[in-house]
């Protein structure tokens, strides 16, 4: 989901790796694993691991691990850090090089099938199941949602992202009104300020991945998270399940309902648009990913420190999925070439992101991190309420589903932010948009 500058260029990189997968680029000469065993080499034990990272602010947290673990690893870490705008495309041109990276950053799921259906991945199941450092460091629905097919190809390494439903307490507070908990609620709420002339929730439709995240909530707290597990795992016959239908019925509903204003197709987030209806007191409430907050911060700070506040997405009447569920980007993770020379020295590396100095690196970054000891140290983060709400509300949640555009491979995810921005727009039904998806080939 997205584009645009956002937090920490995370949003940006998302999206990029959704469009740019499609796309050719130049070969990144001059730096690589060459082929061998997987096994470490080198007469003395030393050589070198090449990790590709998305240039961005957080890189200095990456580059001071990095720097950490040289002091006493014989293989050194080279961190290659790649503009964001760049950086599938330098990715996917260089994995089919000579010149491919040993460790490389990544979104998890639809962003590593290509290179896990090419074999270029070390399969790190049975690593991380028999190594304690790795199987308790991190919340386990983290490592599930970065898996793909069961199996795991990444270690987490930076913070989560949860997409959280952000509204303003004044406005709330002025109306009688509480945070939606339930659909009803949501409709009570929804009615309320329509009454009043705001527009019950921003949406920036003009980039259409903000529509994204409705139905990826809408869907899971229907039927669960099976029905779209089902899509990513490469059975487009989900697309058809009764769930689908009804969760684009249920945004055709809000959408006719005036729940978005009348010109959210012209609205959008990268440039501003949607947060600033927001924190102008135009809308009442934004489902938007974790990013928001930092957004608010920095764009209208009175607002983020005075009326901000954040709460779970609410159950659907009849839905069968777990309330504690959540979406969106569970973090970004290592995953390591299957060609290294260096497997057991890349392997040391990613069992530096469970550390416990590692973990305080991020939270001062203002980041979240998905290490199960993260707990303890959030009291000293930025804004240590919001942060301690994300990380439990991570900590609790049975299942956490990767954004769909990122879980799911260019070719399916180019496709469905186009028929998602229709049915949005009122150009397509929802049955059209379900027809649509079943055949995407």
């Amino acid at each position: 989901m997205g584009s645009g500058i956002l937090r920490n260029g995370a949003r940006t990189g998302r999206w990029t790796a959704a469009a740019a997968a499609m796309a050719m680029a130049a070969v990144l000469a001059g730096c690589g694993s060459g082929g061998s065993d997987g096994k470490d080499s080198g007469g003395d034990g030393g050589g070198t691991l090449t990790a590709y990272v998305y240039g961005d602010d957080a890189v200095k947290v990456q580059q001071a691990a990095v720097d950490t673990f040289n002091k006493t690893s014989k293989v050194k870490v080279k961190l290659i850090k790649v503009p964001g705008t760049d950086y599938v495309n330098k990715l996917r041109s260089a994995m089919g090089s000579p010149n491919a990276p040993d460790i490389f950053f990544n979104w998890g799921g639809g962003s590593i099938k290509p290179y896990v259906d090419a074999n270029q991945l070390v399969d790190l199941t049975s690593t991380v199941e028999s190594d304690a450092t790795l199987k308790d460091g991190f919340l386990p629905s983290i490592m599930k949602a970065g898996s793909l097919n069961g199996k795991i190809y990444g270690v987490p390494m930076r913070g989560m992202q949860p997409v959280i439903l952000f509204y303003n307490k004044t406005l709330f507070a002025k109306y009688n009104l509480q945070p939606p908990a339930t659909w009803d609620d949501l409709q009570k709420d929804i009615t309320t300020f329509k009454s009043k002339g705001i527009t019950p929730f921003a949406l920036g439709g003009s980039d259409k991945w903000p529509e994204l995240m409705w139905l990826e909530y809408l869907l899971d707290r229907i039927a669960g998270p099976e029905v779209f597990k089902k899509i990513q795992d490469g059975d487009t016959s989900g697309w058809g399940d009764p769930a689908v239908l009804k969760t684009a019925q249920t945004v055709k509903q809000l959408v006719d309902g005036g729940a978005f204003g009348k010109n959210f197709t012209s609205v959008d987030y990268g440039n501003g648009g949607a947060p600033t209806l927001f924190s102008k007191g135009k809308a009442a409430m934004h489902l938007m990913g974790s990013w928001e907050y930092s957004t608010q911060l920095g764009k209208a700070p009175d607002f983020a420190k005075n009326d901000l506040a954040w709460t779970p997405f609410p159950t659907v009447a009849g839905g069968v999925g777990d309330a504690a569920d959540v979406v969106g980007n569970p973090t970004n993770y290592w995953s390591i070439n299957a060609k290294t020379k260096h497997k057991d020295a890349a392997i040391a590396f990613l069992k530096t992101m469970a550390a416990p100095e590692y973990t305080k690196a991020l939270v001062d970054n203002g980041d979240i991190p998905t290490s199960s000891n993260a707990g303890d140290l959030l009291n000293t983060s930025p804004n240590p309420e919001f942060a301690t709400f994300q990380y439990n509300l991570v900590e609790k949640a049975p299942s956490f589903t990767l954004s769909w555009d990122q879980a799911l491979e260019a070719k399916y995810a180019s496709p469905l932010l186009t028929e998602i921005s229709k049915l949005f727009a009122g150009q397509s039904t929802p049955e059209q948009f379900v027809d649509a998806m079943k055949a995407v080939k």
